[in-house]
């Protein structure tokens, strides 16, 4: 990781606790009072927070949790979590203003999330904030076709350099699924594809769409496994052209074809539909859009799998993900992919929630992009160290959403037609 800003930490520094804590904190400016104010609402976890000056503030009780110390580096910081709250919060992280003494931001954020710091400091929306996120969206609302294209490329056309050297050996970037503690961030992905062919139940011959395909590795699977031919959209070129080179590696190319289209703009019809970690970039305003283009896409008696993150809270995405990561992202409810699939007349046959599996896919990926820093350093100038921090923020940050805050992950199964009656494995192994 990049070197953190020198810090005048010194380590024989008591502590303020207690009523000295308290004292203390009413003399501090607003900006900085305010945050210390939000760590004050913690109990059960241990926070030592080392200000610029060297000030020692210890909130919750030591040894209730995994200890954690986060260190500001720099005054502006109060500042700007003030303004911006989680915004400011977390460009203050990219620019070195701050850190966790061991860069436990899993850890540090899933102590805000069980503490309500995290949705307190969201929750305080100042005009600031208000004009860049509503500045944001406009430019990104994906209603809009040509903002669809620019937001898939904001994030997934970074260089398929980039992905390789911390995704597994199938390119796949959506949540894995976990059998055992010791499997491979390769095992989990290809037990995901072994769990979504199952319940497509799929046959040799039929013919699947994959609706955000990514890299082509669940049509690979599943043609490899399960005998289908598909067809894979994406609005990536970058994924594309990579997926073309695998697939036609894999000797493919006949039966896999990959498409630069919007979905809306995709027309055919297959036997099975599946769409994994896409939902999240079609916008509230075209939730009922997504679900007729799945009805129409099937043939009659045909039956999709939808796998989409899924919130409980009322912010679908944060400020600083939306303005960094991934543009004119919005992560639905539950409750409205089910009434928007009733809205077509597509009854869902299973639910499954893989929340933990999420997290668990994260924690490697955030293990890998570390590990390879070196090698991702040399792929061009823009690897530079705020990329760095940006991007182990998102890694950690997510996990942390998993692990203990309010993110989820959905496989929805549907079917167009009669009944169809089918038996979901509880557990599956590979072939």
């Amino acid at each position: 990781m990049p070197p953190a800003p020198a810090g005048v930490h010194d380590e024989t520094q008591p502590r303020l606790t207690g009523d000295a804590l308290r004292d203390r904190i009413r003399q501090l400016p607003s900006s900085e009072r305010y945050l210390f104010q939000l760590f004050s609402r913690i109990e059960d976890g241990d926070l030592t927070v080392v200000n610029p000056a060297g000030e020692v503030f210890q909130f919750g009780t030591p040894g209730t949790s995994v200890p954690l110390c986060l260190q500001i580096h720099t005054p502006g910081t109060y500042d700007r979590i003030f303004a911006f709250g989680t915004l400011g919060f977390c460009e203050a992280y990219m620019d070195g203003w701050w850190d966790e003494k061991n860069d436990n931001l899993v850890e540090l954020i899933g102590l805000f999330y069980r503490t309500k710091v995290y949705s307190t400091a969201r929750d305080r929306f100042t005009l600031g904030l208000f004009l860049k996120v509503i500045t944001q969206r406009l430019k990104t609302v994906p209603t809009r076709i040509q903002n669809s294209y620019k937001n898939v490329q904001h994030h997934y056309d970074l260089g398929n350099d980039f992905y390789q050297r911390f995704l597994d050996p199938t390119m796949t970037y959506s949540c894995g699924y976990q059998l055992q503690e010791t499997d491979s961030l390769e095992q989990m992905q290809r037990q995901k594809y072994e769990l979504i062919c199952r319940k497509l139940a799929l046959k040799p011959g039929e013919t699947l769409v994959d609706i955000g395909c990514g890299w082509g590795g669940m049509l690979i699977y599943a043609a490899e496994n399960y005998g289908v031919s598909g067809t894979g959209i994406t609005l990536s070129t970058e994924q594309a052209k990579l997926a073309e080179e695998r697939i036609a590696e894999r000797g493919l190319s006949d039966r896999i074809q990959i498409r630069i289209s919007d979905y809306r703009e995709f027309t055919g019809q297959f036997d099975k539909f599946v769409s994994i970690g896409m939902f999240e970039h079609v916008g509230k305003g075209s939730f009922a859009t997504f679900m007729e283009k799945a009805k129409e896409l099937l043939k009659p008696d045909g039956v999709g799998m939808l796998h989409t993150i899924v919130t409980q809270s009322n912010e679908r995405n944060g400020a600083w993900v939306d303005k960094y990561i991934f543009p004119g992202g919005y992560a639905p409810q539950l409750h409205e992919l089910t009434q928007e699939l009733w809205a077509v007349r597509m009854p869902i046959a299973h639910c499954e929630n893989l929340k933990p599996h999420y997290a668990e896919t994260l924690k490697r990926w955030a293990e890998n992009f570390s590990a390879n820093w070196d090698e991702i350093q040399q792929l061009g100038d823009m690897y530079g160290d705020r990329f760095y921090r940006m991007w182990y923020l998102y890694l950690q940050s997510f996990e942390a959403s998993f692990r203990y805050g309010g993110l989820h992950v959905y496989q929805l199964l549907f079917y167009k037609g009669k009944q169809w009656k089918m038996d979901v494995p509880l557990q599956v192994s590979l072939k």
